[in-house]
């Protein structure tokens, strides 16, 4: 393992994270528009779909940043980047309703004779809405002043995220549907992270019990 000695917060570091975070929301904003009004292909023949997924693929990866903080703590000992999981979380809540405002507003168009018919076609999308559905309370009682009036019901409500990851990967392999490549290697990272945590409850179990 990699020694645990306490390192302090580089002063850039929550800065540099936001920006870095804002960039694919305005790259995907930018692309489209050009895209829609002037013809351009930066999101390919059909850009509304293919930014769509953009979309949705950060949010999936931010998702699993938020589970990977806990390992990179343990392995690493930077206990500071605890706090960014917040910011993490948060941004994938802000991806995931851009992922759903693009589907809503700009492929179906809020037409729900269209949105029936993808219901009954594509039954990946509840998953999504599932999952969409479980990351509000998440995110509305991310402010400290909600951490501490929820005191431990409040971890129980954000082991959500665990459901969230998976029906995540799911529904992005039941949406591209022929080339799986890139849901596995979802699929593989997020049971590395599910995987290390059981791990390290048995071996604590372990302990406990010698």
């Amino acid at each position: 393992m990699i020694g645990k000695g306490e390192l302090r917060e580089p002063r850039w570091f929550g800065r540099v994270l936001v920006v870095l975070l804002c960039v694919p929301a305005v790259l995907v904003i930018l692309g489209l528009t050009s895209d829609i009004l002037r013809g351009t292909r930066y999101f390919g023949s059909d850009p509304v779909k293919e930014g769509e997924h953009f979309l949705g693929e950060w949010t999936l990866r931010l998702v699993l940043a938020t589970l990977a903080i806990t390992p990179l703590r343990q392995l690493t000992g930077w206990n500071w980047l605890a706090k960014h999981r917040r910011t993490l979380g948060l941004f994938a809540f802000a991806y995931v309703i851009l992922h759903w405002s693009a589907y809503a507003f700009l492929d179906v168009q809020l037409n729900w004779a269209d949105l029936k018919t993808d219901l009954l076609k594509r039954p990946y999308i509840y998953l999504g809405m599932i999952a969409l559905t479980l990351m509000i309370p998440m995110a509305i009682t991310s402010t400290k002043a909600m951490i501490r009036r929820l005191g431990r019901n409040w971890a129980r409500l954000h082991r959500a995220v665990y459901v969230v990851a998976i029906l995540g990967v799911i529904h992005f392999g039941m949406a591209v549907k022929k080339d799986l490549t890139e849901p596995f290697i979802y699929g593989a990272v997020l049971a590395a992270l599910l995987g290390w945590r059981v791990v390290r409850a048995l071996k604590n179990r372990a302990a406990m019990a010698q």
